[in-house]
């Protein structure tokens, strides 16, 4: 059913190819790729700080600068966290996709994507481990289960698509500002160097499979398709929001922190901001409102 589509639409097709042939003549040993100091400075930006967390928020106002150093180093442990964790939820779903009936096409990208987000996430895991000690664990409501239905493969992709439409918010950002060490900025800007081949693989798919969903669903069951991806889209930005982060940073009552974030004004312009592109794209395909 899905091969209808994304097995025999020729711009898909034209796409992937080159697609594919982009990540082959772009391609990196990220082993050899990286100078791995011994240690980074404490008293620098870890994260741009327009993307941490208390960003023009009263929480901010509240701390010293040695504070908001502390924060940005563990909120870019946190972030490279997420993305180490969400580069395994998403190998195991693109994983358990290749080469079966209906992705025979997209397989050849497949190939690609897994090569890539396995060393992805090698490398954020690398500086996690190097400069935090620790990769932070997986956030309570991770299990933003997928319903097992017709729709399955369309919310896996899609999720996949968000994931990395968050992620590359980020790295595109912090790949440029001069502000950051020469590691992070490297690690932001090979990471947004692949991201955005595996985005635009993304959309296009996403786009096929709801098309294919959307000739026999119900009002009520795209409704809910809507409804699920607003809600992965808030958990996944609400996981930027970890209060194990703000007590690593030495910031006292860290939930209530949390919670006085979620509810700032601050909150709303930010996940606008992250997710604008992202909601654009969702809305122009008609997935959601």
């Amino acid at each position: 059913m899905v091969s209808e589509l994304i097995n025999s639409d020729q711009r898909f097709l034209e796409i992937l190819d080159r697609l594919t042939t982009k990540s082959i003549d772009d391609y990196y040993n990220p082993y050899r790729l990286f100078e791995w100091p011994d240690s980074l400075p404490d008293a620098m930006w870890w994260m741009s700080p327009e993307l941490t967390t208390t960003h023009g928020t009263a929480v901010a106002s509240r701390l010293t600068e040695e504070q908001l150093y502390a924060l940005s180093k563990h909120e870019s442990i946190n972030f490279y966290s997420l993305n180490v964790h969400g580069i395994r939820e998403l190998l195991i779903e693109v994983t358990r996709r290749i080469h079966t009936k209906g992705f025979e096409t997209p397989s050849k990208f497949f190939h690609h994507f897994i090569g890539e987000e396995n060393e992805h996430m090698w490398f954020f895991a690398e500086f996690c481990l190097r400069y935090g000690g620790r990769i932070y664990r997986q956030p309570a409501g991770a299990s933003v289960a997928i319903p097992k239905s017709d729709v399955e493969s369309l919310l896996v992709f899609a999720r996949i698509l968000i994931f990395e439409e968050l992620v590359d918010h980020f790295n595109s950002r912090m790949a440029v500002d001069d502000r950051l060490h020469d590691t992070i900025r490297a690690i932001n800007r090979i990471h947004h160097q692949d991201e955005s081949r595996h985005i635009a693989f993304g959309r296009e798919l996403v786009t096929a499979l709801f098309a294919q969903v959307r000739r026999n669903a119900t009002e009520r069951e795209l409704a809910e398709i809507a409804e699920y991806l607003r809600r992965y889209m808030s958990y996944s930005f609400e996981s930027l929001f970890n209060p194990h982060v703000y007590r690593d940073a030495g910031i006292a009552d860290p939930l209530a922190v949390r919670q006085e974030l979620l509810e700032s004004p601050a909150r709303a312009e930010f996940e606008q901001s992250v997710f604008r592109k992202t909601s654009k794209f969702l809305q122009k395909i008609g997935i959601i409102s």
